[in-house]
């Protein structure tokens, strides 16, 4: 939450929500900001021109997909000034540190197999005219002129599109293991063998387009999957990125700014409003309120005063605090919470796909089929030439061009589905994932609900009293007074003219109109008595009569009840974990009929509970929007986090929403159950084909042309099966 008072939402007229380019690794000098609301071009173009003005910068470049921008600037800009810069423009923005920003290595391999299957298909596009000639009756000189020529095309274009397979099989084979790479790996080389023995000896038949066609389908199911794993990175890396790099240090009186490495137990730093605390350590001076949502969800900031303790990472707003070190580095809580993040990260990772299964079973028995083919037909018939040809047949046929379309098809299919809806999918075993989960637990705080304050006793207030709220909520930053502008705004009340404004911080604000002192902040400062009837107050003295109570609650999304009431009846149960107080959290459970709620949970609460609920057996789809919440979506069976939550609650997930409703998550659950059927049709395809198939090929009657074709039709056949998803059925 910016600690800065925007001008509301910017205006984004036109929005074009274009592919961003890729971003490259960040280089010394340069400074990463982190900007979460930007969402189209109108955004992109305010930022750079906003920042290129600034005076020692360089050039700015703003990366949408990641929602960041790269600044290079000359040595003496500061990124506090830019992060300044750009809240007065409306936007919200925090310094990441450029040392463990990295661009991710399945976006740089999603580009790399794209190029090598734009090789292959040209390639084996023009084989194929070349074959049409042979096929026709070319003979003699003709045809092994035209065999040379395809040799010519195809060995080069091989040695280079099929590298990611060689590579893959090689490795599992210097580790004494097989995968679904190695029969793929030996069908293509036994291609181009038999082909080259059969153009040196003037044969009849050669196979480098099969071997081409081969390569084009496998690398055109590989493209998918990473075309699904492109939007996904590290939420332990996005959590480490938010450590801030610098401090300020106090010295003999003096505050100097050092890197945060520098930083000793019982060090003084002084953390300036607007910026996030360095070190956990107890408030030496000064008095200030500060924004927790890093570690507990809560939208409402807290006073920290003398004696209270600061965590690393949360949000001083008001006043300077300086802060007694006692935790630093790897010791901070924020850093604690990115290690629990990746150790759920990790478990994730172990996840078995289908796709994975299947080759487990799949890859040893083609190599036996082939090997036995192989000898049979050299002790029959003893002709090496022969053997060699139906060895090649039996690895194409058989070659798992269905298996590893299976499974990119359909989930290239659902997610292009669920995009529709305005669900996005990051990861490519998500859907599978999502088809398993029986229980589905949600954050309240910013998932459930819009996340801020809302006015609900408005207009009990006299015109006077609302013309001197306003005015007071003019001069403080904290959420509770932008909802008292707010209501005041869509009413079009005007403020009253004050003398003397200032904030307090930790306590509110107060004035002087007409001589009579004004205030509106915390009830016990403006002498009013917490009556406890609802969870979020503040009072209103306007000067004349006694004080007012202000109610606030966390309004909640408008299809909340809808989306609960579907999962329900798709046989699901749900839970509410939360890090708001237990009153707010049970009224909110009770309206909406919620049974299972636990209230005051932090990061590593929520993470045990979902151990907990796993080591019992269940599925878990988790569903929430902050960093408190980055170590359950990270351990969840399948997370999904909504599109304005904060970057690392987006990385952690498997799904992000892109609208501010929630209905897609019903509907997600859905489609993943149906993606799941198409995908197991598909291998059964796949295993029919390959029933009718394989002894064909073993007998003889398929030649490695046949066996290339016959693979063609099984794969388009699976492509097909997968478009059903696209439907309603």
């Amino acid at each position: 939450m910016s600690s800065v008072a925007t001008n509301g939402p910017v205006a984004c007229p036109g929005c074009v929500a274009g592919v961003a380019p890729v971003e490259a690794a960040p280089v010394a000098g340069q400074i990463m900001l982190s900007l979460p609301t930007i969402h189209c071009q109108a955004c992109i173009a305010r930022v750079e021109d906003a920042l290129a003005a600034y005076p020692g910068v360089t050039s700015a470049r703003v990366n949408l997909t990641l929602k960041r921008v790269a600044v290079d600037a000359a040595p003496d800009v500061a990124a506090a000034d830019l992060v300044g810069l750009l809240e007065r423009q409306g936007f919200e923005a925090h310094e990441l540190d450029v040392s463990v920003l990295t661009e991710t290595t399945t976006r740089t391999a999603g580009r790399d197999l794209l190029m090598r299957l734009a090789v292959a298909g040209f390639a084996s596009m023009n084989v194929m005219l070349l074959s049409v000639a042979v096929w026709s009756g070319a003979a003699d000189a003709t045809r092994d002129l035209f065999h040379w020529i395809s040799a010519a095309i195809a060995l080069p274009a091989i040695a280079f599109s099929a590298q990611p397979f060689f590579r893959n099989a090689w490795a599992a084979l210097r580790a004494g293991r097989l995968n679904m790479d190695v029969p793929i790996s030996l069908a293509i080389v036994l291609a181009l063998a038999t082909s080259l023995w059969e153009t040196w000896l003037s044969g009849h038949h050669a196979y480098f387009d099969a071997a081409l066609t081969l390569t084009f389908f496998l690398l055109a199911g590989r493209w998918l999957d990473a075309r699904a794993r492109a939007a996904a990175r590290s939420a332990a890396e996005e959590l480490t990125a938010l450590e801030v790099p610098r401090a300020w240090r106090v010295e003999a009186g003096t505050a100097v700014e050092v890197p945060v490495a520098d930083l000793r137990l019982g060090d003084a730093v002084l953390v300036k409003p607007g910026a996030r605390a360095a070190v956990d350590g107890v408030v030496m001076n000064g008095r200030s309120e500060v924004d927790r949502a890093l570690l507990t969800g809560e939208t409402l900031p807290e006073v920290r005063g003398p004696g209270d303790v600061v965590a690393a990472g949360e949000l001083n707003l008001t006043g300077p605090l300086t802060v007694r070190a006692k935790a630093v580095g790897q010791d901070t809580s924020l850093h604690r919470m990115a290690a629990l993040v990746a150790v759920a990260e990790s478990g994730r990772s172990r996840y078995t796909s289908l796709a994975d299964r299947a080759a487990k079973l799949y890859a040893p028995g083609v190599h036996i089929l082939s090997a036995l083919a192989f000898l049979g037909w050299l002790i029959w018939s003893g002709d090496l030439r022969v053997s060699l040809n139906i060895a090649a047949a039996v690895l194409i046929i058989t070659c798992p061009c269905a298996l590893g379309l299976a499974v990119p098809a359909v989930t290239t299919a659902a997610s292009g589905r669920l995009f529709g809806k305005g669900l996005l999918i990051k990861n490519a075993t998500a859907l599978e994932r999502l088809a398993e989960v029986d229980t589905v637990v949600f954050d309240k705080t910013g998932t459930l609900t819009t996340g801020a304050p809302e006015l609900t006793n408005w207009d009990d207030l006299t015109a006077a009293q609302k013309s001197v709220a306003r005015a007071l909520a003019a001069g403080s930053a904290h959420p509770l007074s932008a909802a008292i502008a707010e209501a005041a705004r869509q009413e079009g009340c005007s403020p009253a003219l004050l003398d003397a404004l200032r904030e307090k911080p930790g306590f509110g604000t107060e004035g002087e109109m007409a001589g009579r002192p004004v205030r509106l902040g915390r009830p016990d400062w403006v002498g009013v008595e917490d009556d406890g009837q609802t969870d979020t107050i503040a009072a209103l003295d306007a000067g004349t009569g006694s004080p007012i109570v202000l109610r606030f609650r966390d309004a909640p999304r408008s299809d909340v009840a809808e989306t609960i009431a579907a999962l329900t009846a798709q046989g699901l149960n749900v839970s509410l974990l939360s890090g708001d107080r237990e009153t707010s959290v049970a009224q909110f459970a009770g309206t909406f009929g919620i049974d299972d709620w636990h209230a005051g949970m932090r990061p590593e609460d929520k993470l045990n509970m979902i151990a907990k609920l796993q080591e019992q057996g269940r599925r878990i789809l988790m569903i929430g929007d902050g960093l408190n919440d980055t170590g359950a979506l990270a351990a969840a069976h399948v997370s999904i986090s909504p599109g304005k939550a904060l970057d690392a609650a987006r990385a952690a997930s498997d799904m992000v929403l892109l609208g501010a409703e929630l209905a897609p998550i019903a509907e997600a659950v859905s489609v993943a159950r149906q993606a799941t059927k198409r995908i197991r049709e598909n291998f059964q395809i796949a295993t029919i084909y390959n029933v009718v198939a394989v002894p064909l090929a073993v007998a003889g009657l398929a030649t490695p042309l046949i066996a290339a074709l016959a693979m063609s039709t099984s794969s388009i056949s699976v492509s097909l099966n997968a478009l059903r998803v696209r439907g309603r059925g």
